[in-house]
């Protein structure tokens, strides 16, 4: 008995320390290593797009602090989020621009994708989740060896043509941005169902009613880090592709042979070149591709590989090629 008694004793008082170990102080002087959780202030000053949020709502200011304090505290995706963003926010604000369309719409691509190239369950598909008959419509060249769905240059252009219908549709971006998610009918059918035009005033389903709320989120992490948490300097993010580009006007029967000829491999060709769906590239008459290839001396594969190249006799490269090492493409058949 007395050993039992001595074992609870014991088990007690080990509780008792890990609970003081872990106890949070509000000005974090008692214990200097423990984690401060806090809660954040709301700035009035957030908007989208130029476009105010009505925070004087506490309806507004509850949908909007339930998505500040999951993606703020959310870090192992957030800081994620910063390291692509890094690579790829450079690619789509230009386009967005060219548009004329507000820099705040990139933040979409974050909450559809996480700024890599994902197939939702319902198929759709890249950085800005376009369905293969959407991505027709908007000029898209989807195939079995070619998506351009995976394309993160085309497939911006054809989200910023969509923004551009809608925000002339709606006369507003968070309706446009809102109608990104239920479509623009989908959206024009609630207001007309509810008698507002307001994104704020309508009650919808809890994907699209969390929608807009999602992208301030990331908007306020992203302009405001180091009050989120987050460090920049301390951020090593990842840099764009360090790239040239070829013109493609023939058929290349197989990728893998042709990026050995080029001093590359296949993993790096369809890493730059996500949209190559299949292991051969057919080039129709009058038509042509552009491949993203990296630029001499990042990848010495001959010096690897030496007796390699013999496999890749007789095969495309770029002495038969047009290069063009301007970017974006002259030709993308995406712009008007």
């Amino acid at each position: 008995m007395k050993k039992k008694g001595l074992i609870a004793l014991s088990t007690i008082a080990i509780l008792f320390i890990v609970i003081e170990l872990f106890t949070f102080s509000t000005k974090g002087e008692k214990y200097p290593f423990a984690i401060i959780f806090k809660d954040f202030k709301i700035s009035p000053d957030i908007n989208f797009c130029g476009e105010p949020v009505p925070f004087q709502s506490d309806d507004i200011r509850e949908r909007f602090d339930r998505e500040i304090l999951k993606n703020a505290y959310w870090q192992s995706e957030t800081i994620m989020y910063f390291k692509r963003a890094k690579r790829w926010f450079p690619v789509i604000e230009p386009i967005l621009k060219q548009y004329g369309l507000p820099e705040d719409l990139k933040y979409v691509a974050i909450i559809e994708s996480g700024l890599v190239n994902v197939v939702s369950p319902a198929g759709a598909t890249g950085f800005w989740q376009i369905m293969e008959r959407t991505g027709k419509e908007y000029g898209m060249e989807i195939r079995e060896e070619v998506d351009d769905r995976y394309d993160v240059e085309k497939s911006t252009h054809a989200a910023c043509k969509y923004f551009r219908s809608a925000y002339r549709k709606f006369k507003s971006y968070t309706a446009a941005a809102a109608s990104y998610n239920m479509g623009m009918g989908g959206l024009a059918s609630k207001m007309d169902e509810q008698g507002v035009n307001s994104y704020y005033d309508l009650l919808l389903n809890q994907e699209t009613a969390r929608y807009v709320f999602r992208i301030l989120s990331y908007k306020e992490i992203f302009n405001n880090p180091r009050y989120y948490g987050y460090d920049p300097d301390e951020i090593d993010g990842y840099p764009p592709y360090d790239v040239y580009q070829v013109k493609i006007d023939s058929t290349i029967p197989d990728l893998m042979k042709y990026a050995l000829s080029v001093n590359s491999n296949y993993k790096i060709l369809k890493t730059l070149n996500p949209w190559l769906r299949e292991k051969r590239l057919t080039v129709r008459s009058g038509t042509n591709y552009t491949l993203k290839l990296p630029k001499s001396g990042i990848y010495q594969f001959d010096e690897l590989f030496p007796t390699a190249s013999d496999s890749t006799k007789g095969l495309p490269s770029l002495r038969d090629s047009t290069i063009d090492l301007s970017a974006p493409n002259s030709s993308n058949p995406l712009r008007e």
